[in-house]
């Protein structure tokens, strides 16, 4: 059931980071004024991806292949390539895209014009969306 929560949430996660790092461009790229519309899409979007690093946090912990690495070793889940994605390089990519959302919607406070918050959403948000694409699950997806 967790994993199923995790896929299913999955999807509104990436569509959300999608759809905030093209607001963040398009903002930026036209020179519009940072509203309140725009801080909810940031702030949305980084509430869903916190929700989803816990489920995930949950799902991986309850895994087989959080059993598998830690019966046999880190050595042995780095030699089969399914079980170092879903061991080592997912969660650690997914932390890392979380890590960057969040410096990103922290950094965009600070800055003092709209173009500024704009391009650090965009950058931070940005990174995050290219760790989460990289390291997608795509075969289970599908």
């Amino acid at each position: 059931m967790i994993k199923m929560l995790h896929s299913g949430w999955a999807y509104i996660t990436l569509i959300l980071i999608v759809f905030a790092v093209i607001n963040a461009i398009i903002g930026l790229t036209s020179n519009k004024e940072f509203k309140e519309k725009d801080l909810r899409i940031s702030l949305f979007t980084l509430i869903v991806t916190h929700i989803q690093i816990l489920i995930g946090l949950v799902a991986y912990f309850t895994s087989a292949q959080f059993a598998f690495l830690t019966e046999n070793g880190m050595g042995a889940a780095m030699k089969d390539p399914e079980i170092r994605l879903f061991a080592v390089e997912h969660p650690l990519m997914m932390i890392l895209a979380v890590v960057f959302i969040t410096m990103g919607f922290s950094k965009h406070k600070n800055k003092a014009t709209d173009k500024d918050k704009f391009k650090t959403i965009a950058v931070f948000y940005g990174i995050g969306l290219l760790l989460v694409l990289s390291r997608i699950p795509w075969s289970q997806w599908f």
